[in-house]
């Protein structure tokens, strides 16, 4: 059936609109990272992640302290907020009715909308106020603030797209409801479910009022959680407003680092846990 010229017209007009749409999004991420770019390149370089700081006036020097230290923040926030969003998210799925559900519905959702600063004085009242001392645990603590409204919501929604048949056939089978849960609809969408972790992860990576509310930060490499530590983006904001010409390049250098952490993390929540593309790559190399 051959269409007419004016429908024609009509489609290749609107694919037009949706691929220049497409690209005025796109737009603003390509010139923030060749801006970062161009201002921190001159600072990248393996020193710059396997170094810690040099004192001032000194040439060089890396933030290797803040890389670690943000992900150990991260990891520690993840692994106190995944396992309680994730149980929050089934609980609302599975069992979301009445006026508790509703409730915790309502609270995370707000939780959701909190500004990170409200989040990082909230901490800092918690456990720097309680134990008079900055330390990762705070810092860690208030990302775990960060990633647990994001978690549990995705994993309610993702829950919900399971068809309704798929839990009455586990249960027809005489399993009880737990085993339902935990051994079709949670295997069966641990996928999307990283997904939406890695995403929530990535969110609190990139935060810096909770820190410095929290954490506080460090010229020093330390692995003591109860502690001060240094973080990436409070590396770069003390790095940014310093007097210092090599301090403020590898703020922008530190600055784009930061933008790859958070860049891959969700690239590979995008590609890294889709096991059918992952089948396709690893069929055309056999």
């Amino acid at each position: 059936m051959k269409l007419s010229k004016k429908r024609v017209i009509k489609n290749q007009l609107f694919r037009g609109t949706l691929i220049l749409s497409s690209l005025i999004v796109i737009m603003p991420l390509i010139l923030i990272f060749v801006f970062l770019l161009q201002k921190g390149s001159t600072s990248l370089s393996l020193d710059f992640f396997l170094n810690d700081p040099k004192p001032v006036g000194e040439v060089g020097g890396g933030m290797r302290h803040a890389i670690i230290g943000t992900l150990m923040m991260v990891a520690l926030g993840s692994f106190i907020a995944v396992p309680v969003g994730t149980l929050c998210g089934v609980y609302l799925s599975e069992y979301g009715k009445g006026k508790i559900a509703q409730s915790l519905r309502f609270t995370i959702d707000l939780l959701t909308g909190v500004p990170s600063i409200v989040v990082g004085i909230f901490s800092y009242l918690i456990f720097v106020v309680s134990f008079k001392s900055f330390s990762a645990l705070a810092g860690a603590f208030a990302l775990s603030i960060i990633i647990l409204p994001i978690v549990t919501r995705t994993t309610e929604e993702i829950l919900k797209l399971i068809p309704r048949h798929v839990r009455e056939a586990g249960l027809a089978l005489g399993l009880p409801r737990w085993r339902v849960i935990w051994n079709i609809i949670l295997r069966g969408s641990r996928n999307s479910l990283t997904t939406g972790v890695i995403l929530a992860i990535s969110r609190a990576a990139g935060e810096t009022a909770p820190l410095l509310f929290t954490a506080f930060g460090s010229m020093y490499l330390s692995f003591q959680v109860t502690g001060p530590m240094a973080s990436l983006p409070v590396q770069i904001y003390n790095y940014a407003i310093s007097p210092y010409k090599d301090w403020q390049q590898q703020a922008w250098a530190g600055s784009f680092t930061l933008i790859i952490i958070v860049l891959g993390l969700n690239l590979s929540a995008k590609f890294l846990f889709n096991t059918k593309k992952l089948k396709k790559f690893f069929v055309r190399k056999s």
